[in-house]
């Protein structure tokens, strides 16, 4: 820049720009600002000259100018010129689809979602980043988008079932939002046979004019092979399941035991009798705990896992365990945040050795609340390993053979129990929301298939170890809060207007109420859960309490945990398998060190990741156990069961069976003949010519009539039809064994497979 008149003098971030690379280019902000005030598309030429771009920074600028095209700020025309996308009206988003064909942009900026025709959508496909235009209004009154621009693809690789039909294959992808059928380019189908599930990736995207193409990458295999459901899981929702060489490596190198250099600065807490309490198959062991009364209250120990003394910031494993955010726990199979041998060796608090802990030691008086706490780095030794099932055992029967054999650990765990009791009065008076859940767990054969599903009763030493992980949570947030560092906390916001609205309006049908006016509390939701506990009704009076609430989620942001009834949460207690909690243990040495603790990315994205990766794990696990679940019910064809009605949707019902713990839908052709028409309010389908009602909560009979293994969807229909049902198991249901399934040769033409789906895959809305 020779020139002192030069417009680039003018860029009111140049300091910015100055700081970050040696030959400062004009900002993204500069950029936008001059092509607004020159009011109409500029040319390239135009801008090199007017921001007096040399021949040398050109390619650096043509490579910032397609950033800000990539992002959405500017667009060119088809003259080529460059255009600031506000501009045109065009708005940025990412396109859902829908299995029925259509989808929908969610904003980047947070507006309304957007309409998409299935006409938009075969240019796209689900996860693509586009730009588009509001090209109108749709009949339901939602704001209708033309795609304008394809910004970024979504999917590189897609996991799906390879078909044939009149010498053509094409791929079904298993993620339903995918609907378009992917062509295999010709020779590119590898060993795959027809049926088989594979990998394929994409060469050719879809465009206004043609399909999607792709080439066959990898055979996982059968259909119904054993643990194929948790393969296609991983590979459908992108999570990574194999740990990159430098980070086997670096786990590798790591001693085994406790090295003495790691000693230095710790305190030795290895004369305390802390136990683990976790259930029978835990492998990883984040959280021991002691408990000893002393005046006025009781002291409390809960030591954690140090995974940041071996973890750190931006090295091979710190990377990998971002990216993974979480473990992942399927049935029978865990995907590790950490390799196995941090995850279930040298972070975890395995018994009789010893381990690197983060310790809060707090003072919890006899009436509940928290006093004094302070957090220090620990050197300790777990005394023993115990299960759920056995310290509650041992509490409940103290003259037992099992508590004769831990006499040494029993008077601890009593201790611990008698806090737990005084914790859970201060839970009450808090007003924290206690909401009943049927918990479930699956029994395997030894082919990997579901034998049984039983419910999972929480006893007294589950609910135990939850208060204490309780309290450390709430100690790290207020020691964080108070040193005012940033951090992810865990929050939880109330319901929305519009949803505690509605439930205001159905709660006044059972001649109950929500106090708190507009700005309920958790206390609020407590009262009226007493209120309600006993009734007749209370499991479907509770079901529409709970889906009244948002989502908890990560922020770094301090707006409480509305639940749970604290002004500050965080997630302290479980560094081996969250990473959020890692974060918070960097957080917390920093603070005792007077420093300030600064992750690799910025915390705001850190909490939108770490989100994302837990409704990841919860959406793979959520497949899988529905694809256990429809192999399971196979057997149970033509079976009557009782259920009770889980969910009501303008396509039917979901009812979920007593004593299976298995979902399916009875759609609303199957009602009866009348039209029946959907309450959301209501969370009914009520009859126009009948009057019958179907809510939320009723208890029903249904038959099993269809499972659809490649949808994994079950139908029911009710049972008040009589015998004429069973006859129609068999022309109804699509279960085939597995050699028949993956032989499956009922698609529909290549025609229609290219336009759409048949509507009977799609009934399930």
């Amino acid at each position: 820049m020779k020139n002192k008149n030069n417009i680039r003098l003018q860029d009111p971030f140049l300091e910015r720009e100055r700081e970050q690379y040696e030959s400062p280019l004009p900002s993204r902000e500069f950029i936008l600002q001059i092509l607004t005030e020159q009011g109409a598309p500029m040319a390239d030429e135009e801008m090199l000259a007017m921001l007096h771009i040399e021949p040398e920074e050109e390619d650096l600028f043509s490579r910032r100018l397609r950033a800000m095209e990539r992002d959405g700020q500017i667009m060119r025309n088809r003259k080529r010129a460059i255009c600031v996308a506000d501009k045109l009206d065009l708005v940025k988003g990412k396109v859902q689809g829908h299995p029925d064909g259509f989808g929908f942009l969610i904003p980047e900026d947070g507006r309304a979602d957007m309409f998409l025709s299935e006409k938009e959508m075969h240019q796209v496909l689900h996860g693509d980043v586009v730009m588009v235009r509001q090209s109108g209004v749709d009949r339901r009154g939602r704001p209708e988008a033309k795609i304008i621009e394809v910004l970024e693809r979504g999917n590189n690789r897609v996991v799906g079932r390879l078909y044939e039909e009149h010498g053509i294959q094409f791929v079904v992808a298993e993620n339903r939002r995918i609907t378009q059928d992917i062509l295999v380019a010709a020779g590119e189908a590898g060993k795959a046979k027809v049926g088989q599930v594979v990998i394929l990736e994409i060469m050719q995207h879809p465009n206004k004019h043609a399909q999607p193409i792709g080439r066959i990458v990898e055979v996982l295999g059968n259909y119904a092979d054993p643990g194929m459901e948790i393969e296609i899981a991983l590979r459908k929702h992108d999570l990574p399941y194999e740990f990159p060489n430098d980070v086997e490596r670096q786990a590798k190198a790591i001693s085994p035991t406790v090295a003495a250099g790691d000693w230095a600065g710790r305190e030795d807490i290895r004369n305390l009798p802390l136990v683990t309490i976790d259930g029978e198959t835990a492998r990883d062991f984040d959280d021991a705990v002691y408990c000893e009364p002393e005046r006025d209250g009781y002291r409390l120990v809960v030591a954690i896992a140090d995974v940041s003394h071996y973890v750190q910031t931006g090295d091979a494993l710190d990377r990998e365990a971002i990216l993974r955010g979480n473990s992942v726990y399927f049935p029978r199979r865990v995907i590790p945040m950490l390799p196995e041998e941090l995850s279930n060796g040298l972070c975890s608090l395995n018994p009789k050795v010893d381990r690197l802990c983060m310790v809060c030691d707090m003072h919890v008086s006899s009436s509940g609340e928290i006093g004094k706490y302070r957090f220090y780095p620990s050197v300790m030794f777990s005394q023993a390993r115990l299960t759920y099932t056995q310290v509650a055992e041992m509490l409940a029967e103290p003259d037992g053979e099992l508590a004769k054999s831990n006499a040494k650990i029993l008077p601890h765990l009593q201790n611990l129990y008698t806090l737990f009791k005084t914790l859970l009065k201060a839970r009450a008076k808090r007003g924290a929301i206690d909401f009943e859940t049927i918990e479930t767990q699956m029994i395997f054969t030894d082919q990997g298939k579901i034998e049984r599903i039983i419910p999972v009763v929480r006893n007294d030493a589950h609910k135990l170890i939850e208060e204490c992980m309780l309290a450390a949570n709430v100690c790290a947030a207020n020691f964080l809060h108070e040193h005012e560092h940033t951090v992810l906390y865990r929050i939880h916001q109330g319901p929305t207007p519009e949803k505690l609205d509605a439930l205001r309006e159905f709660m006044k049908e059972f001649g109950l109420q929500l106090t708190g006016e507009d700005d309920p509390q958790a206390a609020d939701y407590s009262k009226l859960l007493k209120r309600i506990k006993g009734r007749p009704d209370a499991g479907l009076l509770q079901t529409v309490m709970l889906r009244s609430l948002r989502q908890a989620k990560y922020e770094p942001e301090n707006i409480g945990h509305f639940g749970l009834g604290y002004d500050a949460y965080t997630h302290f207690t479980s560094p081996i398998r969250r990473y959020p909690d890692l974060l918070v243990h960097r957080a917390i040495k920093a603070v005792l060190q007077g420093k300030k603790y600064t992750p690799a990315q910025k915390w705001a994205e850190l909490g939108i990741h770490c989100s994302m990766t837990e409704r990841r794990a919860d959406d793979a696990t959520r497949d899988v156990e529905a694809w256990l679940k429809c192999f399971y019910i196979r057997d149970h064809l033509g079976s009557v069961f009782t259920g009770t009605v889980s969910s009501v949707t303008s396509f039917g019902m979901f009812v979920s069976l007593d004593d299976l713990y298995v979902e399916g839908l009875v759609h609303i052709s199957e009602l009866g003949k009348d039209y029946f028409q959907f309450d959301a309010a209501k969370h009914q389908l009520l009859g126009e010519r009948t009057g019958q009602k179907y809510r939320l909560g009723d208890r029903v009979q249904v038959r099993v009539v269809k499972v659809d293994m490649e949808s994994t969807k079950i139908d029911f229909v009710l049972d008040e039809e009589g015998d004429e049902v069973a006859a129609q198991v068999a022309e109804k249901s699509t279960a085939k064994s597995p050699a028949k399934v993956a032989k499956k040769t009922e698609k529909p033409t290549v025609k229609k497979t290219i336009k759409a789906k048949t509507k009977e895959k799609k009934r399930h809305g």
